[in-house]
C-alpha cells in the first residue's frame, strides 16, 4: 500500500476508494475528505465508471470517525480548522447521498462517526461478523453528525434516538435489523466479493445475494418494544424519568450509560433528531448540523470530553452543566441558530438543486 491517507483509483469499471490510515483506524482528515470528493466528482460524469466501492486497508476496521484531536485543538483555539473539516466532510456526505451511480461500502470492523457518514448514504452497505457500529459522540461532548439527524431519526421505534443518546455499539445482525447494513457477508469472503464486484459491477445486487450469509438473531430485538415505549418522551428528562419508572435491569443499565454522557450534547442530539426528522432534504439537515458543529466544537463539554476520554483517558469528564435539567433552552437555541449568511454550509456547486 502507498502511504497516501486514501487511495482513489479505477479498477475495471469500478471507482475504488480505500481508506489508508490504519494506525488511526482510518479516522478521517480534511485532506482525506478532499481526495474522496475530487475522485467522486470526476467519476460522477465518467461513463467508464459504473460503480464506486469503499473499503479500507488493514484488519482493524472501516473507519473510527474523524480526527478528534485536531478538532479539539482547533476548538480550544479559534475553531477555524474544525469548521473547515466539518464543511468539507459534510459536502462529501451530501455528494454521496445524491450520487447518481451505485455505491458499495464494506463495513468490515469498526464503523463509527465519520465512517457512518461515508457508509450510510451508500446504496449497498455490507456488514461482517467483525462489524461494530456506533455513534458515540455524546460521550465526548459532541453530537451524532455526518447526517445522523437524517439517518437516525428515520429508524423505527426510536432506535435511532437510543443509539444517538447512549452511543451503544451494535453488531451486524442489529445493523441489518435497523437498515444500517443491507447485506451480511463473512469477513473471510470479503476479498472474493470485492474481486467479483470489480469484475462484474453490473451484477452487484446478484453478487451480494450470492455471497449473503446469516448474521443470526439480532440481540436488540428483545429490547425493541422497551425502547419504543421508553424513548418516546418529548425531552431527555422525560426519557430519563421513563427509564427510572420502568425499573427493569435493562432500563437501569441505560440510566448508568446516560449518566456518563454530556447532558448538553444529549439535549443537542435530541433536538437534532427532532429537526432532522422534519428536514425536507438531506442538504437542509446538513446545514443544520454544520451550525451545531461550528459551535459545539468550541464549547466546554467537547474540549473536556476529549481530554477525559482520548487525551488523559481518565474517563471522568466534568460536564458543564452537570445535569440535563440545567441545560437551558436559550443555550440550545444559540447552538442551533443560523450562522451569518457568508458562514453557512452549502452543498457543492456541482450538485446544488
Amino acid at each position: 500500500m502507498s502511504e497516501a491517507e486514501v487511495l482513489c483509483r479505477v479498477e475495471g469499471r469500478v471507482g475504488r476508494i480505500t481508506l489508508n490510515r490504519p494506525q488511526a483506524l482510518h479516522a478521517l482528515t480534511t485532506n482525506m475528505c478532499r481526495l474522496m470528493t475530487e475522485a467522486l466528482l470526476a467519476w460522477r460524469t465518467d461513463p467508464t465508471v459504473e460503480l464506486v466501492l469503499f473499503d479500507h486497508s488493514g484488519e482493524r476496521g472501516f473507519c473510527a470517525g474523524g480526527d478528534i484531536r485536531m478538532l479539539a485543538e482547533s476548538g480550544a483555539a479559534d475553531g477555524r480548522l474544525a469548521r473547515e473539516f466539518f464543511f468539507i466532510e459534510y459536502r462529501l456526505n451530501h455528494l454521496l447521498f445524491e450520487y447518481p451511480k451505485p455505491t458499495v461500502a464494506i463495513m468490515d470492523g469498526v464503523t463509527m462517526g465519520g465512517g457512518v457518514g461515508l457508509a450510510q448514504p451508500c446504496r449497498f452497505r455490507v456488514a461482517t461478523e467483525r462489524t461494530t457500529f456506533a455513534m458515540p459522540e455524546t460521550g465526548i461532548g459532541l453530537f451524532p453528525d455526518v447526517g445522523g439527524g437524517w439517518h437516525l431519526s428515520r429508524m423505527p421505534d426510536h432506535l435511532g434516538l437510543w443509539l444517538a443518546l447512549t452511543g451503544a455499539r451494535i453488531k451486524a445482525a442489529d445493523c441489518e435489523l435497523l437498515g444500517i447494513a443491507t447485506d451480511y457477508v463473512e469477513s473471510a469472503r470479503i476479498a472474493e466479493l470485492k474481486a467479483a464486484i470489480i469484475a462484474e459491477p453490473d451484477r452487484v445486487e446478484t453478487l451480494l445475494t450470492e455471497f449473503e450469509a446469516d448474521a443470526g438473531r439480532p440481540p436488540l430485538a428483545q429490547h425493541q418494544d422497551e425502547i419504543a415505549r421508553l424513548f418516546v418522551g418529548d425531552s431527555v428528562e422525560a426519557i430519563l424519568s421513563a427509564l427510572e419508572a420502568a425499573g427493569t435491569d435493562w432500563a437501569k443499565d441505560q440510566l448508568k450509560v446516560l449518566a456518563t454522557k454530556s447532558p448538553q450534547t444529549m439535549k443537542v442530539a435530541f433536538r437534532q433528531l427532532q429537526l432532522g426528522a422534519k428536514a425536507r432534504s438531506f442538504a437542509e439537515n446538513m446545514a443544520m448540523e454544520y451550525r451545531i458543529g461550528a459551535r459545539v466544537v468550541q464549547r466546554h463539554d467537547f474540549i473536556e470530553g476529549v481530554r477525559a476520554v482520548i487525551v488523559d483517558k481518565d474517563n471522568a469528564p466534568k460536564w458543564n452543566p452537570p445535569r440535563p435539567q440545567d441545560v437551558d433552552e436559550a443555550t440550545l437555541d444559540a447552538i442551533f441558530a443560523p450562522l451569518p449568511a457568508d458562514q453557512e454550509w452549502t452543498p457543492l456547486e456541482e450538485i446544488r438543486a
